[in-house]
């Protein structure tokens, strides 16, 4: 008897019946295409967390860049002075308006983002394929954190300047919701920092991924 079952053992493996012992589990695709997708190096639950935490920074980065960019748009010392001709508009110095154009395009990104976060949560993949996606937003929260922080930098010297002429004092309005602006421009950007802190640690991950 036990010389027929090691006869049948060998004829099956002949016969491709039996699966080969392999070093690393097997990976089973429903579909032909299929990619491993960021879900392979986390488990479920932390991928989840980790997706939430990053949509809770792309929600704060789009409203302090959309509130810097209001609040500098509306700067408006004229609406009680008796001159209005003179008075000072955020148009008038460069430097406002490199805060405004800077916290505008961040404020529309972090929008694109927002979306894209919210679909992956709820879809379980990407927009863009896993590999670009990746690379696009650390590349893009690089990118738009240095924008803001350059920004907010040439913005905070002018106000410095305006506050060493008669500008401050004879309009403090102005002054005063500028510096709100900046202000919020300033939590702006540590909100696209810290997203870029953890796209960074995705791309990490997805490199471990692919070279382990």
């Amino acid at each position: 008897n036990s010389k027929e079952n090691l006869k049948k053992k060998k004829t099956m493996v002949r016969n491709g019946s039996v699966e080969s012992p392999s070093p690393r589990p097997r990976i089973h695709q429903t579909h032909p295409h299929d990619t491993p997708l960021f879900q392979s190096t986390v488990s479920q639950s932390n991928l989840r967390r980790f997706n939430y935490w990053i949509l809770v920074f792309r929600l704060s980065a789009f409203c302090f860049s959309l509130s810097a960019a209001v609040f500098m748009l509306t700067t408006n010392a004229a609406a009680h002075d008796d001159d209005a001709v003179d008075s000072p508009r955020w148009y008038h110095f460069g430097a406002f308006r490199f805060v405004i154009a800077a916290n505008s395009i961040v404020a529309l990104y972090s929008l694109f983002e927002i979306g894209a976060s919210v679909w992956e949560i709820y879809s379980g993949c990407t927009v863009f394929p896993e590999f670009s996606q990746v690379w696009f937003d650390f590349g893009h929260d690089q990118v738009f954190a240095y924008l803001l922080l350059s920004a907010g930098s040439t913005g905070t010297e002018l106000a410095r300047q305006l506050r060493g002429v008669d500008t401050c004092r004879v309009h403090n309005t102005f002054c005063i919701q500028s510096d709100i602006a900046l202000s919020l421009g300033f939590v702006g950007f540590l909100s696209v920092l810290v997203s870029s802190l953890l796209s960074g640690y995705r791309v990490l991950l997805l490199l471990l991924n692919y070279v382990f």
